[in-house]
């Protein structure tokens, strides 16, 4: 079984911390999002993944190379942003037309059971299958109305939510027959949500397998963090440090935690609960960190508190920093002794921030 990964987007509404990696790359819950991924594919029976990509191509191809978690990787490159249908077209040589294939939104947190979906797949005889997840507001998704018969006879791309005909969202999971290929366009820019489902629906070729497990699309800070906290609670309630890690005196671990590499915690520190440091961050003395994702070879020194932020690769932060509500700190950002960032403050890359920032500080 083949699946195509779809990560090509820009992640703007996660930048900075998405100008200098893929937004599939970030840390959660003790590893990158797309490895979580890989090993529930690897698990449900893929053996082979193509990779769509075009933003930041290279970096998947290094983390990647060409397998990873036993299964064969190849990659369909964009010389520029085709859409969601369009690199899907795009890749139609390399996923060849001999088989059924899985196509996955990568930036979704999820246990979806692939196998279990295209199986369902299968029995349908239809030429799409569409994940859905119920959700209280689906304005921000791809909303369907089904038959009795699980058969979507309507698809609609984010409509208002007064107008959605149901709360069963598209959770960007997919069965497809090769089919699919004859109805997306080439050589231009296609969205499979706006142009081809609502055309399969017409003709009765667009199907439904309903799923109510762990689901998230992590395109926000807030999402992100939310997946954290949703990926520690069920695949690593009681912790998971790394042998390597070294704890200082009457260090207070609140799982469930990640804890990375040769990261280091300074005494009386408490960690947790849903907390991921990356390898290689040393937090100093009574720092309190807690609902946050911390990359790699960041330093937080004594006596500072952190809460429902994500801070980026090689910061440094001083002593007595409070950051909390929402905050995002780019890459090799310096925060000086006793400042404090609150309520959705974003700092952008290298920046030296001296004092209280009430606003963002990003220049993009």
């Amino acid at each position: 079984m083949k699946a195509v990964i779809i990560a090509g987007g820009f992640g703007t509404r996660l930048r900075p911390l998405s100008c200098t990696r893929p937004k599939h790359l970030f840390p959660i819950a003790g590893k990158p999002l797309l490895d979580w991924t890989l090993d529930r594919l690897s698990k449900n029976g893929v053996t082979e993944i193509v990779f769509a990509v075009n933003y930041l191509s290279e970096a998947f191809v290094e983390h990647c190379g060409k397998s990873a978690y036993g299964m064969k990787i190849h990659y369909s490159f964009e010389s520029k942003p085709l859409g969601t249908g369009g690199c899907l077209k795009n890749a139609e040589k390399v996923i060849g037309r001999s088989e059924n294939f899985l196509l996955l939104n990568g930036d979704i947190v999820s246990n979806v059971n692939y196998a279990q979906l295209m199986r369902q797949h299968i029995r349908n005889r239809g030429i799409a299958t569409i994940t859905l997840h119920q959700v209280n507001d689906p304005s921000r998704y791809g909303v369907v109305e089904l038959t009795d018969q699980n058969r979507i006879k309507r698809f609609m791309e984010k409509p208002p939510k007064e107008k959605a005909p149901s709360n069963l969202i598209n959770a960007g999971a997919y069965a497809l027959s090769p089919k699919v290929f004859d109805h997306i366009p080439s050589g231009r820019p296609v969205s499979i949500e706006r142009e081809v489902f609502p055309a399969l629906a017409k003709g009765n070729g667009l199907f439904a397998y309903e799923f109510d497990g762990l689901w998230i699309d992590i395109g926000e800070p807030s999402d992100f963090l939310k997946g954290n906290r949703l990926l520690l609670d069920s695949e690593l309630q009681n912790g998971q440090i790394h042998k390597t890690a070294e704890m200082g005196e009457r260090v207070r671990i609140r799982n469930p935690v990640a804890v990375g590499a040769h990261t280091k915690i300074g005494d009386k520190s408490t960690i947790g609960p849903h907390v991921t440091l990356g390898d290689n961050v040393t937090v100093g003395k009574a720092v309190h960190i807690k609902d946050s994702v911390i990359f790699t070879g960041t330093t937080i020194s004594d006596f500072s508190s952190i809460e429902n932020a994500i801070i980026g690769e090689k910061v440094s932060i001083g002593k007595r920093v409070k950051i909390h509500n929402n905050i995002m700190v780019g890459d090799h950002v310096n925060v000086h002794d006793g400042v404090r960032l609150v309520e959705g403050v974003t700092i952008c890359h290298h920046m030296e921030v001296t004092k209280d920032t009430p606003v963002t500080k990003c220049f993009m």
